[in-house]
């Protein structure tokens, strides 16, 4: 599990189908639909059953706590694609997100992956994390996200190499 220090009583556990209309309270907080980032629920309920693909629940408080983070990846032959990260805003900037990272991080390469990557909106304040835990910018997708108004958001691709 992860290694990062977070100041309250946080339970990393893997989620399922089950946990799906918790995942989505959180995408809804978390994800401003001015941007176009959020996933649809069919999204997510189509991307659950495939090869490789897992799911991270952050509860605040134990197994029976409410979910407040999550982590959605796939892992296919030596490549992870971290599909989507989440944290309740009102769990935001106390190490929830490094730590869902980090755990992540540390699954796919037991998994086998030496290649892990992402893409994330251009001015997302991820980006700072991503870069911290290694990850290099690696493309820019122009206007690959539209918001409801619209407006167009460039997406930044994201690659860390990892050593087996």
């Amino acid at each position: 599990m992860a290694t990062s220090p977070v100041p309250r009583e946080i339970l990393l556990e893997p989620g399922g189908w089950e946990d799906i209309d918790a995942v989505m309270a959180v995408m809804d907080d978390a994800f401003p639909p001015c941007f176009g980032e959020r996933w649809s629920k069919s999204q997510i309920a189509g991307v659950l059953p495939l090869t490789g693909v897992r799911l991270l629940l952050a509860h605040d408080g134990g197994a029976e706590a409410p979910i407040v983070g999550f982590a959605l990846w796939r892992t296919v032959s030596d490549e992870s694609e971290l599909l989507l990260l989440a944290v309740h805003t009102s769990a935001q900037g106390q190490g929830l997100g490094r730590a869902l990272l980090e755990d992540f991080a540390e699954q796919a390469i037991a998994d086998g992956a030496t290649r892990l990557h992402l893409e994330v909106r251009d001015g997302n304040p991820a980006n700072r994390l991503y870069a911290s835990e290694g990850f290099d910018v690696a493309g820019r997708r122009r206007a690959y996200y539209r918001g409801v108004d619209g407006e167009r958001h460039d997406a930044l691709t994201y690659v860390r190499m990892v050593s087996q």
